[in-house]
């Protein structure tokens, strides 16, 4: 008690001085003063975005950034958060939940008492294209202007209905790095570093940014998206696309958007490869040691990534005999729905003033552990057991990369114990076998590859075929 306590007034403290505090050249943590103020009437409703651009609003509508403040994990962690500070965080969060219920003064009271419907469609046509400029990175510094004018990516643009302009921001990480860098409002400790970790990888130095990954037809690189933006637009080579999905797939699925929720998978199952070593043969009472080779192929920030010190990704391995007897395993998933005996948790831990483990962020003032795999990284796991004197070989060895949002302890504490399952995603899966010293080379089969080989010998093949041609058109 005395800690909340000490913990309220700290935060009321903070609040005054918030404007003032700066974390790096480039990441500043303003007050709510830096929106504007501005009433609810003053933002155009979807229904009517959507008269012109329908296909952008369809593949909108049902995403995150659609949910950002109806989802439920939000506001059962919100209001966990808002009865622990006494409603310090009641904006903090709600700047990039709910921008336009926070610029219209709607938030607080953060129970959503107040909320218009326009404020409560999260990250909104009418907030995303009416931002003028910005102050900074981090912790939502936006600077909007609501009205007839709207700004985007597109130049020459020349809409039917509304004034247009184009602003170099949209094309750059910094317009999502507003959102997707969060620091702490009263220590500066970093608590999402998505936009900061890109800042720093090849990525940025390559200029690929968010927009190129999350705003195209590519799942983790750019592919041109050619259409129109507005029903009355002229055919462009590219024009963004609006589902901006991450790796979410637990929300949608539990909202019924289904297709999000596929896209999410899809996003996951491209983001990393695995490659998978384990000795070719080993007898009875041997040690088998098998590496497990993560990488981060398909990011350019943290795997995990966000809210890292809830999500959790892990390697799951399964060594079994020719009857099915599981002879190892580590990762699988217990009764309840926890992970035993993972070598690695690939996330954060956040530590509180005494240095004990917290999953609420506004908690922390410091890292214990940071086990996420960076972009373009590799880390790579051993796994070690001894071949029983009764296995019967050979011996078959899965391994799977998993994820999911949150643990199901976590979300047993939220809501009630079997409200909901939170989904594994199966982001990759390699195999192998292990054969007894004396079976004969004929018979061992090959071993199924994980995606790095797969990958590879496409690429075998595709340069074969394209050398072929070479010489066919040589000669």
């Amino acid at each position: 008690m005395r800690r909340a306590i000490t913990n309220a007034i700290l935060f009321l403290m903070v609040a005054v001085i918030m404007t003032a505090f700066s974390v790096s050249a480039f990441t500043s943590t303003p007050g709510s003063t830096e929106f504007g103020e501005h009433d609810v009437e003053d933002f155009e409703s979807e229904n009517k975005c959507r008269m012109c651009h329908a296909l952008a609003y369809t593949q909108w509508e049902g995403t995150m950034h659609y949910y950002a403040y109806v989802d439920p994990f939000y506001q059962a962690k919100a209001n966990v958060a808002s009865h622990e500070t006494d409603g310090m965080l009641d904006e903090f969060c709600a700047r990039c939940h709910t921008p336009i219920g926070v610029v219209s003064g709607e938030i607080p009271p953060a129970d959503g008492s107040e909320m218009s419907d326009i404020s409560k469609k999260g990250v909104h046509c009418d907030f995303c294209h009416v931002i003028s400029g910005s102050t900074g990175v981090g912790n939502a510094p936006f600077v909007v202007t609501p009205g007839k004018m709207k700004w985007g990516p597109i130049e020459e643009s020349r809409p039917a209905q509304h004034d247009a302009e184009y602003m170099e921001l949209y094309t750059q990480a910094e317009y999502c790095g507003m959102c997707h860098l969060v620091v702490h409002p009263e220590n500066g400790l970093v608590v999402d570093d998505t936009y900061t970790v890109w800042k720093n990888s090849q990525y940025a130095k390559d200029n690929i940014t968010c927009q190129d990954c999350h705003m195209t037809e590519g799942i983790t690189e750019f592919k041109a998206n050619p259409g129109r933006a507005a029903s009355t637009s002229p055919r462009r080579d590219h024009i963004s696309t609006h589902a901006i999905v991450g790796a979410n797939a637990f929300i949608p699925k539990i909202l019924g958007e289904d297709r999000i929720a596929k896209m999410a998978v899809d996003r996951l199952q491209n983001a990393a490869t695995m490659e998978l070593v384990v000795p070719q043969t080993a007898g009875a009472g041997e040690e088998i040691n098998i590496d497990v080779s993560i990488t981060n192929t398909g990011a350019g920030h943290n795997l995990p990534t966000g809210v890292s010190e809830i999500r959790e990704m892990w390697i799951e391995t399964v060594v079994t005999d020719k009857e099915g007897i599981v002879i190892y395993s580590a990762g699988t998933l217990d009764t309840s729905r926890s992970i035993d005996s993972a070598k690695v948790i690939y996330n954060t831990v956040l530590g509180d003033s005494e240095g004990n483990p917290t999953e609420n962020f506004w908690m922390a003032d410091r890292i214990l552990e940071d086990k996420r795999i960076g972009p373009k990284k590799t880390v790579t796991e051993q796994h070690t057991f001894v071949v029983p004197e009764d296995a019967a070989h050979p011996l078959k060895v899965d391994t799977w990369l998993n994820y999911r949002s949150a643990s199901q302890e976590l979300i047993d504490y939220l809501f009630d114990a079997g409200t909901y399952e939170v989904p594994v995603v199966r982001m990759n899966h390699a195999s192998s076998t292990v054969y007894h010293p004396d079976t004969p080379l004929e018979e061992r089969t090959e071993s199924t590859p994980g995606f790095v080989g797969i990958v590879t010998a496409i690429a075998f093949i595709i340069a074969m075929y394209m050398l072929n041609g070479n010489k066919r058109r040589n000669q």
